[in-house]
């Protein structure tokens, strides 16, 4: 019996991929910053445990808690949205130490166990702002993007030990809280002078008829996990496979 640890569990795209794996027969170490167990199953199964993804002491503690391992999926992730002009390098930074520096210092964390037993995958998941521009989100996207980077680059040195890194591209959510657990964050960030070009861009965030379910991603999230094929990339949602199509084309 296999064993994923997943972070960002609380709710959206995190809370979905740790429910679905858990259908699949796998045991779960389920990571979020503070601990709801009732969230998941009551199984055996199941371990619920705290974790700051930009805390090296917390990430210590979960690692040594969560034993041996078979797939690390790095969900947790903040959003902002705004004009970049008005978006404060603190916040960007914010923003880089879970979306980017999160991820890296967790995928350092579980590598050497990986090494060691010549197995094991690593599951980043990013966003489709990576796959086509979107206005109002260049900080974000930045931090998304270094991770499409990093894992592409970590896949080609970790496949000589057998073991994997993948990327998940999930398109937009509008069922996850992206925006209310970064309303906080984002205030402020979309002065007068551009809310001429904003109101649009905001107003279609809200109309759309094409988007990705935590579904979705957790079904693609399991298909990367376990992919044998080599595959890099997983697109997941019907808009992000949209983009896809449209850059082959």
């Amino acid at each position: 019996m296999k064993t994923a640890l997943i972070t960002g569990c609380s709710s959206g795209y995190g809370l979905e991929i740790a429910r679905h794996f858990h259908a699949q027969g796998w045991n779960i170490v389920a990571t979020m910053r503070t601990p709801r167990p009732e969230l998941l199953p009551d199984s055996d199964r199941v371990r619920v445990l705290a974790l700051d993804v930009t805390d090296p002491q917390s990430i210590a503690d979960v690692i040594a808690a969560a034993g041996p391992i078979d797939v690390l999926v790095n969900n947790a992730g903040v959003g902002v949205v705004g004009a970049f002009e008005a978006t404060s390098m603190a916040t960007i930074r914010e923003v880089f130490e879970t979306n980017t520096f999160g991820v890296m210092a967790m995928t350092q964390a579980v590598v050497p166990q990986f090494r060691e037993r010549r197995s094991g995958t690593v599951v980043n998941v990013t966003s489709s702002a990576t796959l086509a521009p979107m206005p109002l989100a260049a900080a974000y996207t930045a931090s998304k993007s270094a991770i499409e980077g990093f894992t592409g680059s970590l896949a080609l040195e970790l496949d000589f030990f057998g073991v994997a890194a993948k990327l998940v591209e999930p398109g937009y959510g509008p069922g996850t809280n992206f925006a209310a657990n970064g309303a906080s964050r984002m205030d402020g960030l979309l002065p007068q002078e551009y809310l001429d070009f904003a109101a649009p861009v905001m107003a279609g965030f809200g109309n759309v008829d094409v988007f990705t379910t935590a579904s979705d991603v957790a079904e693609v999230v399991y298909e990367a996990a376990t992919d044998t094929s080599g595959l890099l990339r997983f697109a997941a949602g019907p808009d992000a496979l949209a983009l896809v199509a449209v850059q082959r084309e």
